[in-house]
């Protein structure tokens, strides 16, 4: 199957797999990513949103049987909470498994959004590893809306820079961010 983003999610692979980073546009807004299982990989995101460590990162996932790879017991409603979102949504999970440790937060819990943007979909099944996504923007910068946005030391700063989608000008917004809790209640934390 050809499509027109396949020269961009072959390109991307490349970068990702030999730990480089990638500016691409997700099903939110545009992202710097890299493979969320490489810790340097991670810490060069880091170093490149000037963003401390501690502050934990979003990543990808494509499918909800991939969450039984990277969360330790994910609640058994989860595929039913998930297929209620009205929008793109990412979910605090705990207990967090096989990832970069930078990726996880101090308390164990790891922030995991399922893209349903087919670009998005098709690189990290490809990838066959979660994605991080971050916003496309310097530490305490406001996150970009639209490619032409992002400041051009995030631009030179990765290894490949996706062409898909770059004179996209469709209003998005960042996810929805909530919290599984123990009695498998959701708490919203960004609306």
């Amino acid at each position: 199957m050809t499509t027109d983003f396949e020269n961009d999610v072959t390109a991307s692979l490349a970068a990702l797999r030999t730990g480089g980073l990638i500016l691409y546009p997700t099903d939110t807004i545009w992202g710097i990513g890299c493979d969320a299982t490489n810790e340097e990989a991670v810490k060069k995101v880091f170093a490149l949103k000037q963003r401390p460590e501690k502050k934990s990162l979003v990543i990808l996932l494509a499918d909800v049987k991939d969450l039984l790879k990277y969360v330790a017991h994910p609640d058994p409603a989860i595929a039913d909470l998930i297929a209620g979102f009205d929008r793109p949504t990412t979910v605090i999970y705990e207990g967090a498994l096989d990832l970069a440790p930078s990726v996880i937060n101090e308390d164990g819990t790891v922030a995991i959004r399922l893209v349903q943007d087919p670009f998005c979909r098709h690189l990290v099944k490809r990838l066959r590893k979660p994605l991080v996504s971050t916003s496309a923007n310097l530490s305490g910068q406001p996150s970009p809306a639209f490619y032409a946005d992002i400041d051009p030391a995030v631009k030179n700063g990765v290894d490949y820079v996706v062409s898909y989608r770059q004179d996209d000008h469709t209003p998005r917004q960042p996810s929805r961010i909530v919290k599984l809790l123990k009695d498998g209640t959701l708490q919203i934390i960004r609306d």
